[in-house]
């Protein structure tokens, strides 16, 4: 090798070191930046009353955030709860099981669902959880003829009508109620959706199974249905299965197909091969891929606004609104007066710390505890 050629390949090994390092330097700047100007702005509005008062009034001094922590606290053990489980099988179900295009499909679909904007989230979920489903009518249904198909309904007032059901019927009484009649086979359900005045119905038209078991789940849906901290655990988890079920899948597959081979050649079932060799090996990237969904949801602030609404108060169960830091952060931030400022990079800067804090545990649990035995 001649020396101009060795001094050509050094001075391009010097080149690429300090450009790679440029490049880290840019990408971290800004986050260094971030958290210093969190810090900075936070740390002089955190005292004991931050963590004890509840937010305060318009042009009030002092006051906290204990609601708002509380509430972040309580929406990030529910979320959990509902994403990693989902999120975990699922990528243990493309990594281990089906075929190549249903598992391309599922692929699809979640790298998709993790570039949807967590607005539409939050819109999907008060559509199935905070509106409440149109109830059965039932206690003002004088007649109710199969047969025929044909139903007599009464009002509050005590007017009368009969109507002819088709499979599908919109019937209006007189302004009062207005109808949705489908007829299944020979039952015939009746829903109502409110115009004017107040239903007093709670008897079930159906006599079938399926009418049954239709109006018990709306009626479980329509007891916990409404703004509340279990709409916004279940939006926040609903975005962490895409995220979860991918990372899930990639760990899974960097395990070597020589673990489950030897397994299975020891006469272990596949099932049990899955649990205790191969997520066993890559738990460690599955909890990584859990927090990094977790952190990424904990900051949320538009699908809460659409599920847990906030409060400016205790919520006592997990069916009432409840406040949170990212709703919390967002409205004082809005707010014209100055203590609401100090108050939102204090609760901005909580909210980094309850998520650094995440990670730092769960790290510290999930460590080799026999990396130094070895």
């Amino acid at each position: 090798m001649t020396a101009p050629n060795h001094r050509w390949r050094n001075f391009k090994n010097v080149l690429s070191q300090v450009v790679t390092f440029a490049c880290a330097i840019l990408v971290m700047t800004p986050l260094v930046l971030v958290f210093y100007h969190i810090v900075k702005e936070g740390f002089t509005s955190i005292n004991w009353a931050f963590f004890t008062q509840l937010p305060p009034g318009p042009g009030d001094s002092g006051g906290g955030m204990a609601n708002a922590i509380v509430g972040t606290l309580i929406l990030m053990l529910l979320a959990p709860l509902i994403g990693v489980p989902v999120g975990v099988l699922g990528g243990v179900f493309l990594s281990e099981y089906g075929g190549s295009r249903p598992n391309w499909c599922i692929r699809f679909a979640a790298d998709v669902l993790n570039g949807v904007p967590s607005i539409v989230w939050g819109l999907v979920v008060y559509g199935l959880m905070v509106i409440a489903w149109p109830a059965p009518f039932h206690g003002n249904i004088k007649f109710v003829d199969t047969a025929r198909h044909q139903v007599t309904v009464t009002n509050r007032t005590g007017v009368s009508q009969t109507f002819e059901v088709g499979a599908k019927t919109r019937l209006n009484l007189h302004g009062i109620h207005q109808f949705d009649a489908l007829r299944t086979g020979r039952d015939v359900m009746i829903w109502y959706r409110e115009i004017q005045g107040t239903p007093v119905a709670n008897r079930i038209s159906s006599t079938s199974v399926w009418g049954l078991c239709t109006a018990a789940i709306i009626r479980l849906h329509n007891s916990v249905s409404g703004f509340s901290a279990l709409a916004g655990g279940v939006v926040l988890g609903f975005m962490m299965i895409p995220l979860i079920m991918r990372t899930t899948e990639e760990v899974l597959q960097l395990v070597p197909g020589g673990y489950r081979e030897a397994s299975l050649a020891l006469g272990i079932s596949k099932w049990r091969t899955i649990v205790q060799i191969v997520v066993r090996t890559a738990l460690k990237g599955i909890v990584t891929g859990a927090l990094l969904a977790l952190a990424r949801v904990a900051g949320e602030t538009a699908p809460l606004i659409f599920t847990a609404f906030g409060n400016s108060g205790w919520a006592h169960k997990l069916t009432e609104p409840t406040g949170a830091l990212p709703l919390q952060i967002y409205i004082f931030a809005i707010g014209p007066y100055p203590n609401w400022h100090r108050q939102a990079w204090a609760g901005a800067l909580i909210l980094l710390l309850l998520v650094l804090l995440v990670n730092i545990g769960v790290r510290f649990m999930t460590r080799d505890r026999f990396h130094n035995k070895i």
